[in-house]
């Protein structure tokens, strides 16, 4: 299909140039613990026995009603708010475009202040609806450190980390755009259904890895998962890590969030290939965090991503490894045909084959769903958008995308 045919496709939203005021002596009050927001209320001059109350209002207008406006907060006083206003932001990130797919995948190129960058930096957040569930896909970091050699972003250098507030305004923002979040003239403390939000699953599968960036990764899952606020199961929320191994640990104990691992391969000389941090955590350190992940079952298991490659990593022997190697793990399978991206040297493996590799699997006792395309319309992949003419090559690369996002977390 040629590349005119597939825009007309597509959605594309250029969005209006409306940029915020470079405002660096603000703190923002999102991505902010209530015991840090109510550190900042105190100094600047809110009483003492006030301060709990102000904190749980800010909580709810800031993540049940999903304000981003000091003035929108009707039953906070209005010195209160002018206060707010002079001292915190809680404004979005700028979308620099949205694009929508035929298929309703949308994706969110965003822009933030360059904090250290010497210059602003975007990033990509993708929405992918499937049935009965939304899943969000949220960057960690601007570009990644890591360099596996069949993922384009990892031809990124990393820029930096995301903050917390980064992090967790790419979930607000994208409820804001869906319609997702509840009247905002509902009172406080009425009950919220839980039923029918557009985004139901949340994925840290986009540019980074999000274990080099532990702590403001932790910051917004907690605030993510918090039930007072944006109220999301840990059973929904799944994060993707390469094989950080001792932050895989601390993951479990310390955020308790779904896992899946981006595996690729079943030998060390392979995965040392494919994906070069097994050089310094090889799969026999990897299989021991795995196992040791706290509440496995076969309600809760472990993702392992497989991008099916040809030649490469999809024989037989590759499957009986792979069954082997997650001996005693409750685990899903995501198989993944691979979509070549500009100077890859890999192909996508025949699909009999794939197919093969499936059945063998399923035969084990493992689920392995073969991922299939999304999105291909809307010319998204991860990674950030770059220049018009990369962009038209880009257009299979959605799909690698979108079968990665899809149904991760509790359904």
């Amino acid at each position: 299909m040629a590349a005119t045919e597939i825009l007309n496709r597509a959605d594309i939203v250029k969005a209006p140039q409306v940029r915020l005021a470079p405002q660096p002596e603000k703190p923002s009050l999102i991505g902010l613990l209530r015991d840090d927001i109510a550190k900042l209320l105190a100094e600047k001059g809110v009483p003492e026995r006030q301060v709990k109350m102000r904190v749980s209002q800010l909580w709810h207008w800031l993540y049940v009603r999903g304000v981003s406006d000091f003035d929108e907060m009707s039953n906070v006083s209005k010195d209160m708010r002018e206060m707010l206003k002079e001292h915190f932001t809680i404004a979005r990130p700028e979308i620099v475009e949205e694009q929508v797919s035929g298929d309703g995948t949308r994706k969110w190129l965003l822009r933030f202040p360059p904090r250290g960058a010497g210059r602003p930096v975007e990033i990509e957040t993708v929405y992918i609806p499937e049935e009965g569930r939304g899943t969000l896909c949220i960057s960690s970091q601007v570009g990644c450190t890591l360099t596996c050699s069949f993922c384009h972003t990892g031809t990124q250098k990393l820029v930096r980390n995301l903050t917390a507030e980064e992090i967790l305004s790419q979930l607000l923002l994208a409820r804001d755009r869906l319609g997702d979040f509840p009247e905002r003239d509902t009172p406080q403390g009425a009950i919220v259904p839980a039923e029918g939000r557009k985004i139901t699953n949340i994925v840290m599968m986009g540019m980074g890895e999000p274990l080099y960036n532990f702590e403001n990764v932790k910051t917004a899952l907690l605030i993510a998962s918090d039930g007072d606020g944006l109220s999301l199961s840990k059973r929904r929320i799944t994060l993707s890590t390469s094989g950080i191994v001792p932050e895989i640990y601390r993951t479990g104990e310390e955020i308790g969030v779904m896992l899946a691992i981006s595996l690729h391969a079943v030998r060390d000389d392979l995965r040392d290939m494919l994906v070069p941090i097994n050089k310094k955590y090889p799969l026999k350190q990897l299989m021991e965090a795995c196992r040791a992940y706290p509440g496995l079952s076969n309600a809760r298991r472990i993702t392992f991503e497989y991008v099916m490659l040809k030649d490469v990593n999809d024989s037989l022997e590759d499957a009986k490894e792979l069954v082997k190697l997650l001996k005693g793990i409750p685990a899903k399978i995501n198989l993944i045909p691979f979509n070549p991206w500009p100077g890859t040297n890999y192909q996508c493996s025949d699909w009999e084959q794939i197919e093969k590799f499936a059945d063998f699997i399923n035969q084990a006792g493992y689920a392995s769903p073969i991922r299939t395309p999304r999105g291909r319309d809307i010319l998204a992949a991860c990674g950030q958008l770059k220049s018009e003419s990369e962009r038209m090559r880009k257009v299979d690369r959605l799909a690698f995308e979108a079968m990665m996002i899809a149904n991760h977390g509790e359904d």
